[in-house]
């Protein structure tokens, strides 16, 4: 990771903005204020190895003249793509047995439950995969760590397609395409959680939260596509030929996925990774208040609130477009339009979040919390609209509610990624947590959906009208807990605090006849700092910018 750096700043003419007692020993150990004289210290500490033996280092500590710190790459926009086309290939697991689920039953003789666990397999293997890869992320570094998705794609792709052999018993195809739907699954994560993360690492204050909107909603795009393609081959098992292909040829995408920029983009760029195991102890109230992943009451409460609103209302969606045939079907749908139902609801959820996710960065910066109490209401409504409007010759108010869910819920997915990262600082812990609640009450909306399923006496046959009034009432339920949920910005707040006092510093260097403080620049070794003391206190300085008083320049 970066090399430590710790920055103090004398306080100009504007004082800095009132705050919790809390968050104000969390900018301790990056921002002090240095009140007993007009002087002010800029503080870089180095290590005692020669800048030339470390060129990242060399970097990462600029000249006096050189600010502010921070600085972006265009080659981020490269490793988002890849990302993107990894989260597009990887949703398609998820759904693609679910337009196909009664060809696949007559086909290769399956049960419409063997089906439903085609999907259900892929949410259980990603409760224990989300959990490590927090740890991978932070042994292994974000190109590392795809590398291993990148393998699991290759493997899951062609161990699946082998189920397709005609000469094989019904268990025996069925224990190969489950197979591939494991391994296909401990890949989704890998390519999910990393989003807020790589956000962090690569982007500034006025593009996050776009990039994360991009990437974000590539794994619900990647659920569409996994309900649009099948459909359109006529033949099942070739359905797996397409799907084997699909994987290997964007499995080599991995290879433009960077690590960390060597300069980061904002102050929260430059934090050490944390583990999960930070996180949990945040969670606990065990992390001491000076502590960057420190938590309040207040933030663990919502945190605790967004992790079961965010799992219930993307566990229904998901659990929506695996069971959208058998919603739909015994109403005289076709296959084709249950998965166009099933797409509209994900592809216009996509244009409605390219159009708000710039608004966030530029406009709602500091309202992602209020944003999703706008938005969640209109989620419960339409989930209950489904309750009566799934009958027979309705596809054009179903293609209506599906298209205003897609765009609330896919509107709401970065914002509340966001949101979460800005309560815990820990944007792999976090996401994490968020994604493996997700997967979680989508296994459980399956199963119960599933087991609500009426029999063929019913009328129609075998149709999903209580399922229906599950979910809706299930959404409903969960949403009224939002309005509890304060959702305080700290991460972007320390963000700009440190943004404005490079620029101050900047200023005070640039221009010594303005009217501001003096700054000195002084570089310690890591080994001579005292516990008690400053470091400056250790040595002479190495560049030293005369101090000015504070008067008016004519």
């Amino acid at each position: 990771m970066y090399p430590t750096s710790t920055l103090s700043a004398a306080a100009s003419s504007s004082a800095r903005p009132s705050s919790s007692d809390s968050d104000d020993l969390m900018y301790k150990r990056s921002l002090e204020k240095c009140e007993e004289g007009p002087g002010a210290t800029v503080e870089r500490v180095v290590s005692e190895k020669d800048p030339e033996e470390e060129p990242e280092l060399a970097e990462r500590a600029p000249s006096p003249t050189d600010a502010p710190a921070y600085r972006l790459y265009k080659r981020r926009w490269v490793g988002l793509c890849a990302i993107v086309l990894l989260n597009l290939v990887s949703g398609m697991v998820l759904v693609w047995f679910g337009p196909i689920a009664n060809d696949m039953v007559e086909d290769f003789g399956f049960s419409l439950n063997d089906v439903n666990w085609l999907g259900n397999v892929v949410n259980l293997v990603y409760l224990p995969s989300s959990i490590i890869l927090p740890y991978l992320y932070g042994r292994l570094g974000t190109r590392g760590t795809c590398y291993i998705g990148a393998v699991l794609f290759i493997l899951s792709a062609w161990i699946r397609y082998l189920g397709s052999i005609r000469s094989l018993s019904v268990n025996g195809a069925y224990t190969f395409i489950v197979i591939g739907q494991i391994l296909g699954g401990m890949s989704v994560p890998i390519f999910q959680i990393i989003v807020p993360s790589y956000s962090q690492k690569w982007f500034d204050l006025k593009g996050r939260t776009t990039a994360t909107m991009i990437m974000g909603v590539a794994n619900p795009v990647g659920n569409a596509l996994g309900q649009l393609i099948p459909p359109l081959v006529t033949d099942p098992r070739q359905s797996l030929l397409v799907m084997a292909i699909i994987f290997s040829a964007a499995a080599p995408a991995v290879f433009l996925v960077g690590n960390a920029p060597p300069t980061p983009p904002t102050f929260a760029g430059s934090q050490e990774h944390p583990s999960l195991s930070s996180l949990a102890r945040a969670l606990l109230g065990r992390t001491p208040r000076e502590d960057y992943t420190y938590m309040s009451m207040r933030q663990r409460i919502d945190f605790a609130i967004i992790t079961v609103v965010f799992g219930v209302l993307v566990g229904v969606i998901n659990a929506f477009t695996v069971l959208t045939a058998q919603h739909l079907e015994p109403y005289g749908y076709s296959d084709t339009i249950s998965g166009l139902m099933g797409a509209v609801l994900l592809l216009v959820g996509l244009v409605a979040a390219a159009i708000t996710s710039p608004l966030y960065d530029r406009v709602l910066t500091s309202h992602l919390a209020f944003s999703c109490k706008v938005f969640c209401p209109v989620l419960a409504a339409c989930w209950l609209a489904l309750i009566w409007e799934i009958r027979p010759n309705n596809e054009a108010v179903l293609f209506v509610l599906m298209a205003i869910i897609g765009a609330t819920g896919l509107t709401l997915l970065p914002a509340v990624l966001e949101l979460a990262v800005e309560l815990t600082r820990n944007p792999d812990g976090s996401s994490a947590i968020l994604w493996c609640s997700t997967n979680l009450f989508g296994l459980i909306c399956v199963l119960v959906e599933d087991a609500l399923r009426q029999g063929p006496n019913a009328n129609p046959p075998l149709n999903m009208h209580q399922a229906a009034i599950f979910q809706g009432s299930l959404v409903t339920a969960v949403i009224v807990f939002v309005y509890l949920v304060e959702g305080k910005q700290t991460r972007r707040a320390q963000d700009e605090e440190m943004r404005r006092a490079l620029a101050r510093a900047s200023r005070s260097m640039d221009s010594p006849d303005r009217d501001a403080t003096g700054v000195e620049v002084r570089e310690v070794p890591r080994e001579s700092q005292d516990p008690e003391a400053r470091p400056s206190d250790d040595l002479e300085p190495v560049t030293e910018v005369e101090k000015h008083d504070h008067r008016t320049v004519a």
